[in-house]
């Protein structure tokens, strides 16, 4: 819940997610989509975009109500509470957000309003900068914030998937898989939009003000004195796992 006083520039600075990913996601031919954590709607609108009916599950009043601004239907709570009221879905979808659903809870609700041979695709962005500037912005953390020395997965993400977020898919009865797959991509961030977006992650929002200030300014200066510019580097972690028959 810290996202919901970022949630407008959450939407304008967070990336989208590839066109090969969507590409992969409308494969299966979904129809009806369930996007959890949906937040602004980013995920939303790509597979609105593609012809599909989503409907959007987002505990956060102010990230729904940016995600409703763009024509996603939204209704509020946290994935294990809602609802589905009988409702079922092709697709269970999650960008950014399973790694915030309890894993059990969270598979065993997937399947219940998942038809048979529907699927459970979540995936996440995580960025990579090249070695120096990795080294540089370390540097500069571990002076003013080491409590977030170690940055998050987002900014630092591991080479494997993570345990904790295909462990309970793969020990579930329910479901087939997981697969894994990356998409790679890569994009140029000038000193204001990486600012705009590292400040928009719970571990810098839950900062207190004046670290977070003194924080982005540091960081500001890095990328002022790497020529105003640097490039990161994402791969979109894809694990989908399909609902048995």
């Amino acid at each position: 819940m810290s996202f919901g006083g970022v949630a407008t520039q959450y939407d304008r600075a967070r990336p989208s997610y590839p066109p090969a990913l969507i590409d992969r996601l409308m494969e299966w031919s979904p129809h009806d989509v369930l996007d959890v954590g949906c937040g602004t709607g980013k995920a939303s609108r790509l597979m609105i975009a593609r012809g599909c009916a989503v409907l959007g599950v987002e505990p956060d009043p102010s990230m729904a109500a940016v995600a409703r601004s763009h024509g996603v239907t939204v209704e509020a709570g946290t994935f294990e509470e809602w609802d589905a009221r009988h409702r079922m879905f092709d697709m269970v979808m999650s960008g950014q957000a399973w790694h915030w659903v309890e894993p059990e809870a969270g598979t065993a609700k997937a399947a219940s309003v998942l038809h048979p041979g529907g699927h459970l695709a979540v995936f996440w962005n995580r960025g990579r900068h090249d070695p120096e500037t990795a080294a540089a912005l370390d540097a500069v953390y571990a002076r003013i914030a080491p409590s977030i020395a170690t940055p998050s997965a987002d900014l630092r993400p591991p080479v494997e998937a993570p345990e904790e977020r295909v462990g309970a898919l793969e020990s579930s009865s329910a479901f087939s898989g997981p697969e894994v797959e990356e998409f790679s991509w890569e994009t140029a961030y000038d000193r204001a939009a990486w600012l705009d977006l590292i400040a928009t992650h719970s571990d810098h929002v839950t900062l207190p003000d004046s670290v977070r200030a003194e924080l982005l300014d540091a960081v500001g200066d890095v990328i002022d004195r790497r020529g105003g510019s640097m490039p990161l580097f994402y791969s979109t972690l894809l694990v989908v796992a399909t609902r048995g028959r």
